[in-house]
């Protein structure tokens, strides 16, 4: 499983820029503010990519990983061993949070996007009760510039294009490709029908922008907001509890 989710990596990359630069951050903030044994939700875990790299910048860390996706969950179960604890999930339903025990931090990187607005103030909102006084959440994802900026929304998809082609022409894989490539393996093909049953009839979302995250967090009882790091129209979002 190890494998697979490096090759996530890899086709992750290809859509985000400078993605490392990202986690960077994040574990700098993390550090900064929780200390270094930090109690951490991995929210829309994926296969593990955030939780890895605190596991390994974090000896004492704790982490809980949520996703509701069984391919990803699977991959996670196999690549990051027995340090996290993984929770099967559905954020867009109530009371995922009721097998969270509450963290000092709350990290996710390029899944929320798929919530729609509404549901993503309600799991601001949960998020703000799970974490402990004085706690972090740290929210990496693009979010698009809107009709108001019309130059920088044309340099971010001409960039995102050339990011992307740079990664295939070095063979990385599409999103498609690595789940078809993981469908193959035994071990999970047995979930692809189960993780299409899940996700039916739930279409992409609206992306919602910068503005509406750092409202909903308000609105959700954080008592600071901002962006700790930005490239183009892709920013790590942070609030504190």
């Amino acid at each position: 499983m190890r494998d697979l989710l490096e090759s996530w990596d890899r086709q992750q990359e290809a859509y985000i820029a400078h993605r490392e630069q990202r986690f960077d951050v994040m574990l700098d903030v993390l550090r900064m503010t929780c200390g270094d044994a930090p109690a951490v939700l991995d929210l829309a875990c994926g296969p593990g990519a955030i939780s890895d790299r605190v596991l390994t910048a974090f000896p004492q860390a704790r982490v809980v990983a949520v996703d509701y996706d069984p391919i990803l969950l699977r991959v996670a179960g196999g690549a990051l061993g027995e340090r996290v604890t993984l929770v099967d999930a559905d954020l867009t339903a109530p009371g995922w949070e009721h097998a969270v025990p509450p963290v000092d931090a709350i990290l996710s990187s390029t899944a929320l996007h798929w919530l729609s607005p509404t549901e993503l103030s309600a799991v601001y909102a949960t998020a703000a009760r799970l974490l402990r006084p004085g706690g972090v959440l740290l929210n990496a994802d693009h979010l698009r510039y809107g009709p108001g900026n019309p130059a920088l929304r044309e340099v971010a998809e001409r960039h995102d294009a050339r990011t992307q082609a740079a990664a295939f022409a070095a063979e990385a894989l599409t999103y498609d490709e690595w789940y078809a490539a993981a469908a193959r393996r035994p071990e999970l093909a047995e979930l692809v029908e189960e993780r299409a049953a899940r996700f039916a009839g739930r279409p992409p979302q609206p992306l919602a922008p910068l503005a509406f995250h750092l409202a909903a967090l308000e609105a959700a009882g954080f008592t600071e907001t901002g962006t700790v790091w930005q490239y183009l129209d892709d920013y790590v979002v942070f609030a504190r509890r």
